[in-house]
Formats: structure tokens, C-alpha cells, sequence
């Protein structure tokens, strides 16, 4: 099932890739297997998993050669050049040692014996060849150089011309021809890290982005490396040479917009491809699962896993390493070899056996993840399967309530429209009594102070306009009707803000009155104020008892005598006092006649007054 699974993923990919016209070729090249110098274990490796990319990314054509001597190269590529020719584009990943030589650069055979300088033009494969065969593409040609590696000769080879170079790593290439791009693992004149892993760093990021459907070079090996350099402690930086133009180029095209139509559930299927991949537990069916599925919950999960698989491999070649070292240990003794080889074999076989226990405590800790994962996963789509039959059954029970009250309604109507056949239609309440309801629910919500009557006088018209003000309603004042009835029934309590009596305060819904303590009286905002002091003003009795007083004491003869000028004049009728403010004017005297006594006038004296 699984085998059915990979091919359909395979398929849908080949599928699309048809459907582009371009053709599009890779040679991958790993050499570990060196025979006169250091071997390495990661080239072989990292180019079965970059060639397995280069397949299910839909390529046209891709060679993957391991362990290839002087002789074998050539030929490789040359036989590569002549089906670049009518490609696209042509892609080549070489993965293995490599040396640096008068600013050119080499690629090592896995024969070469290097014993002068002079022998790298014969004995290694120049840049420049591999340059030579993805020439011929048509809009890319595209070098990766998992190679930037110690020249492992370095400490053998004789130097023919003592000036000439031999530098670290790689050297910066800059390429001739257009739409031509060279990735080295680490920037040139730096050296890359096989790591810890089956695979080194750059390979890793290389099989993560490059397939990306739709997604530039260029950005993609931005993204590679960004992950080198995370994974490597900012150690090692791979680097770009070369240019493309202004359109995007990516190693996969983007994949056609699918038909929207109904289907399943997505998740279901998933699902079930996620646990065909977990029967299997290879490590192509979750690179599958993956190519399929790059995102979402299962891609973590299955990711996940690949970790497990990967260190269980390490633990594999760990525990062989060390396998290995500790029978050359014995083998040294048993042939009864010097000391110091002895030592380095024990040095050696101590230092495989901590890596075989670091591997191993590694894959029990990848292990553990995995389980815990696997846990996560199945409480997840249980409690998935929970809300989802809850769903269902509350729309379920739902859909049922809505068919019995609709049938409840529908029998409601039609024995609605018998009575109403038999029935007078009913009457509206009197407009006495709506008057009045009104009216009393103006009272209620507190709109209305006075009475309730069955008269819509200028009173309840006024309440109404204010319960539109604060309600926000937009009632005609002048008509009570049914509509206003059923909006002051709505509320539920006070709507017009409670207005009180100078003296008084609202407490709650009635009108309380304010009580200010000895010395304190109300002031007209309706709090406490201190009494003012009053001065002492007369009182009106005493005033009039002044008065009385007053006027006796100028009717009687002293008073009179008092309030007059001291002249008293006299008549027929008799002599009184002259009148305050008057005066006796007596008239001119004759032959014969007297003068007035002092102060009292005659019967011929005058009272004049101003």
C-alpha cells in the first residue's frame, strides 16, 4: 500500500512536470570511497538523497554515479554534455573532495594520488569541465559543489613551483556564460562541515527548498543558506556565483490551481496517507508523504518522524564505526604492533564508542518524541471525532426541533384559520382604556407625574415626548396607540431620569428629603450650607408701640407746648399755642393802639405759616 502510495505521489509529479515544456536534466556525483587518502562518509549519502530530489521533483532525466575514479568522471560527463543539449536545463550536484590550485578550482577522483602539485592537471577533473557539459542548456545551467573540504593531500604533496597556491576550500569562480549559476557549500575560501548526521547541513537544506514549486533559485538558496548557517552555529556560509535575469527561475514549476468541486474532508485523507506512511516506516515514504503534504499539523508529525529514522541511522553507522575500530584495536594487538599505533587504535576505538553512545541516547531521545507525537496525534483526532459527533448530533437535534415546531406551527395556523372562519374578528380595545394604559406605563417608566386619566391631554402628550427622547423612540405625541403600549412594556424599568423638588433628592425611585445637620440650611443647588449670622432687625410690634407712643405725646397740652414756636394766640374761642412752623405776624399799629405782651398776640394778631 504504501508502494501504491510513493508511485501516486511519484505520478501526480511526473503529471505535472509533462505538462511543462522544458526538459530538465541532473547528474549527481558522490565520491566517499577515496583510496589514498582520508575517506569521507557523507558524499555517497548526500547524493542518493539529492538524486531522489532531482526524481520526484518530475526531472526528464537524472544519472546518480557513486565512486567514480579519473576515467569514470570524464566519460560521466561527457556523456551528460550530449543530453544537455536539447535541455532547458542542466543541473549537475558533486559531492566529495575538491582543491583549490592557482586559483582554479578541481574535483577529485576517488584514484588520485596527488604526490606533486603538478599531477592535479592530470589526476583531477577541473571546473571547468563540469562548466563545459551544462553549457549547451538552453535557460539554466546550475553547478552545486558540495566539495569546500580540507585539501586532504595538503600535508604529502610536494610543490613543484614553491610560489604557487594552494588555498583553503574553494576559489571564487566567476562564469562566463549567461543564466549560469555555481553554489559552493561554504563561501570560497572557507570549508564546509560534513556534520553529525547521515547527510551534511547543506545537503539537508538543499532537498528542503530547491523543489519548492514556484519558488526562484536565487531565494531558495537564500533560504539554504540561512538553514546552514543556523544549523552550523554561523561556522559555515554557503555562497552563490553567477547571475540570472529579471523572471524567476525555479527548479519546479509552480503546480496548476485545482478545480474547486465538492470533496471529502481533506483531513481525512491525510489521515490515511499519513498512517500508510507510518506502517512502513521508511524513510522514502515520509520524503513522499512530505512532497505531498509540505504543510500543516500531519507534515509536523511526519517530520517528526524522519528525525527518528535519521538518528536511528546514526546510531547504525555509529555502532558500525565503532565495530569497526575496536576489531582494528585487536587486530593491532594481535599482530603485536608498535605502542604508539596501539594507543591511537584504543584512541580511536574510545572515541567510536562515545559517538556509538551519543547516537544511541540520541535515537532513545528522536524515539521518545516520536511516541509522544504519535500520542498528540491520536488524542487530537479523538477529541476531533468528539466535536465533531457533538456537532452533528446538536445539528441533528437542532434540524429536528425546527421540523416539530414547524409542523406545530403549520397545525396552529390551520386551526387558527377554523376559528377564524367561525369568529367575529376581534375588536380593538376602547381608546379610553388605551389612553389610560398608556399612560400608566408613562407613570411606570417614569415619564409622567400626574395621574392617569382617559384623556391624551397636553400632559401625557409631554411625557411622551420625553420617554422618545430618552428611550431614543420616535412616537407621534399627539395618538396613543398599540405600538407605544407594547414600547413602554418593553422596558423594564425607570426610563426618564427622576426630577425632584428643591429640598429633595432621588433615592432610588422616590424623592427623598435632604436633612442638613444644626447650623446648615438648603441652598438652592440643593446642598448643605453653613447658616449665615443675621443682624438684629425691629421688630413690627415695637415699632407701632413707638409710634403710639409718639403721637400721645404730641396731643397732650405739653406736647403741644413743646413741638410749638413758645407764641400763644388768642380769640373769641380762646388762646392756643401757634402750630409748628407757623408764626404771629401782628398787623401795623394805629393812634390808640397797644402792643402784644410777649410772646401772646391780641385779638388783631395774624398766624402766618410757610
Amino acid at each position: 500500500m504504501v508502494r501504491s502510495f510513493s508511485a501516486l505521489i511519484f505520478a501526480s509529479l511526473v503529471t505535472c512536470s509533462s505538462a511543462q515544456a522544458e526538459k530538465r536534466v541532473a547528474l549527481v556525483i558522490g565520491n566517499s570511497a577515496y583510496k589514498n587518502t582520508l575517506r569521507l562518509t557523507n558524499p555517497v549519502n548526500d547524493a542518493t538523497l539529492v538524486g531522489d530530489m532531482f526524481k520526484k521533483s518530475g526531472f526528464d532525466a537524472v544519472d546518480v554515479k557513486t565512486d567514480l575514479n579519473a576515467s569514470e568522471m570524464r566519460r560521466t560527463l561527457r556523456d551528460f554534455a550530449g543530453r544537455v543539449r536539447d535541455a532547458d536545463m542542466a543541473v549537475i550536484y558533486y559531492a566529495g573532495h575538491g582543491i583549490e590550485l592557482d586559483g582554479n578550482n578541481y574535483l577529485i577522483p576517488t584514484d588520485a594520488m596527488l604526490e606533486t602539485d603538478g599531477d592535479v592537471l592530470d589526476e583531477a577533473v577541473a571546473l571547468d569541465r563540469a562548466l563545459f557539459a551544462v553549457e549547451p542548456a538552453k535557460r539554466l545551467r546550475l553547478v552545486i559543489l558540495d566539495a569546500c573540504r580540507d585539501n586532504p593531500f595538503a600535508k604529502t604533496m610536494k610543490r613543484m613551483v614553491a610560489s604557487r597556491a594552494i588555498g583553503r576550500g574553494l576559489a571564487k569562480v566567476e562564469p562566463t556564460s549567461p543564466n549560469t549559476m555555481i553554489a559552493f557549500a561554504a563561501k570560497a575560501g572557507s570549508t564546509a562541515s560534513d556534520g553529525d548526521s547521515r547527510n551534511s547541513p547543506f545537503a539537508r537544506a538543499l532537498v528542503e527548498h530547491l523543489p519548492k514549486p514556484g519558488l526562484d533559485l536565487r531565494k531558495a538558496f537564500g533560504f539554504v543558506r540561512d538553514d546552514v548557517l543556523k544549523n552550523t552555529g554561523n561556522r559555515q556560509e554557503p555562497y552563490v556565483y553567477g547571475s540570472l535575469g529579471g523572471d524567476d527561475v525555479p527548479l519546479v514549476q509552480a503546480k496548476p490551481a485545482a478545480v474547486a468541486g465538492p470533496q471529502a474532508n481533506p483531513q481525512d485523507s491525510v489521515r490515511r496517507d499519513y498512517e500508510l506512511a507510518l506502517q512502513a516506516g521508511l524513510r522514502e515514504a515520509w520524503e513522499a508523504f512530505l512532497q505531498t503534504y509540505p504543510d500543516g499539523f500531519y507534515a509536523n508529525l511526519a517530520r517528526v518522524q524522519l528525525k527518528k529514522i535519521a538518528a536511528e541511522e546514526d546510531r547504525a553507522q555509529a555502532t558500525e564505526k565503532a565495530r569497526l575500530a575496536e576489531q582494528e584495536k585487536v587486530k593491532l594487538a594481535a599482530d603485536r604492533a608498535q605502542k604508539a599505533e596501539l594507543e591511537k587504535a584504543a584512541a580511536a576505538a574510545k572515541v567510536a564508542e562515545d559517538a556509538r553512545i551519543a547516537a544511541e541516547r540520541h535515537k532513545q531521545a528522536e524515539q521518545a518524541k516520536a511516541e509522544a507525537a504519535e500520542r498528540e496525534r491520536k488524542a487530537a483526532e479523538a477529541a476531533a471525532a468528539k466535536t465533531l459527533a457533538e456537532k452533528q448530533a446538536i445539528e441533528k437535534a437542532a434540524a429536528e426541533a425546527a421540523a416539530k415546531q414547524a409542523a406545530e406551527k403549520q397545525a396552529i395556523d390551520a386551526e387558527s384559520k377554523k376559528v377564524a372562519a367561525l369568529s367575529p374578528p376581534p375588536s380593538t380595545p376602547p381608546s379610553v382604556d388605551l389612553s389610560r394604559s398608556v399612560q400608566l406605563e408613562l407613570r411606570r417608566v417614569g415619564c409622567m407625574k400626574a395621574e392617569a386619566n382617559a384623556n391624551w391631554g397636553e400632559t401625557a402628550q409631554r411625557s411622551l415626548t420625553l420617554f422618545n427622547k430618552y428611550a431614543g423612540t420616535k412616537f407621534d405625541a399627539k395618538l396613543a396607540n398599540v405600538d407605544v403600549l407594547d414600547a413602554l412594556k418593553a422596558k423594564p424599568g425607570r426610563v426618564c431620569p427622576l426630577v425632584c423638588e428643591h429640598g429633595f433628592r432621588a433615592d432610588g425611585d422616590a424623592c427623598a428629603k435632604i436633612t442638613c445637620r444644626a447650623g446648615y440650611r438648603v441652598n438652592d443647588d440643593n446642598e448643605c450650607d453653613k447658616t449665615p449670622e443675621k443682624k438684629p432687625v425691629a421688630r413690627r410690634d415695637d415699632v407701632q408701640r413707638r409710634d403710639s407712643d409718639r403721637q400721645q405725646k404730641e396731643a397732650s397740652p405739653a406736647g403741644q407746648q413743646a413741638r410749638s414756636s413758645g407764641q400763644v394766640i388768642c380769640n373769641s374761642a380762646g388762646c392756643r399755642p401757634v402750630r409748628s412752623g407757623c408764626r404771629l405776624v401782628t398787623p401795623t399799629a394805629g393812634p390808640g393802639t397797644g402792643g402784644a405782651g410777649a410772646g401772646v398776640a391780641g385779638q388783631n394778631a395774624v398766624e402766618v405759616c410757610n
